[in-house]
């Protein structure tokens, strides 16, 4: 049967491949967080969305807990979506600056957003084997997404889990040679996407001002640039 985006979507939503995180997501969604006790919660693994045209692919670590696996969309609902969306927006890849839920009206213009990950892990932190289990998808999203000309990767773990791709498909002999830094850049092989590093706009990290609004703006206005050479 021939794949395509939304028989990739169906199969992520249906998927069982890791019981700690089905677990877990399913007991997030019972006992649900205060604030959003009168929502129901998705609790299902989460798929990649945006304009299937793309030239512009953007990677996260995993759904959280209480925004992608309560709103059924990956960085929506979460503070980290707030900061995501509005450098998006600003670079113009995003109708709107801000995400709260599902039919919330935001448009992805010319980018894709993915995932790592599709279910919540415990403390942000998924096991090697749940990512390995996990890497398929995006491994089938990025076949469906041909015209793509730079990925973001939004930390290491996205970082790595694109190269470990690269390496499986015999594209890139090594890893090494590709240091993880904010706003590092490389293009593995030649004819493939440029691929841009930025720290992850994970709470941890902005609430330290290790990322700032002005360094995750120049993210997207690099990948602007880039798809405009």
């Amino acid at each position: 049967m021939r794949d395509s985006l939304p028989r990739i979507e169906r199969e992520i939503i249906a998927c069982e491949r890791c019981p700690r995180l089905r677990e877990w997501c399913r007991q997030v969604a019972a006992t649900r967080r205060r604030a959003y006790r009168e929502e129901t919660y998705w609790g299902r693994p989460v798929p990649g969305f945006g304009d299937p045209a793309a030239r512009l692919l953007v990677v996260g670590l995993a759904p959280g807990a209480h925004g992608a696996n309560r709103t059924g969309r990956v960085f929506t609902g979460d503070a980290s979506g707030d900061w995501l969306f509005r450098a998006m927006h600003e670079a113009g890849f995003a109708n709107q600056p801000s995400s709260t839920h599902r039919g919330d009206g935001l448009v992805l213009r010319d980018a894709w957003i993915s995932a790592s990950v599709r279910c919540a892990p415990p403390d942000n932190k998924p096991l090697p084997d749940e990512v390995a289990a996990c890497r398929p998808y995006l491994e089938r999203e990025l076949a469906q997404l041909p015209n793509l000309k730079c990925i973001v990767a939004l930390g290491r773990l996205a970082f790595d889990n694109y190269l470990g791709i690269l390496r499986a498909r015999g594209t890139l002999a090594s890893r090494k040679g590709f240091p993880f830094a904010h706003l590092a850049e490389f293009r593995p092989a030649p004819g493939s996407p440029v691929l841009l590093a930025s720290y992850h706009p994970s709470r941890q990290n902005t609430s330290t001002r290790r990322l700032t609004r002005e360094m995750l703006a120049a993210v997207f206005a690099r990948a602007a640039a880039i798809i405009g050479e």
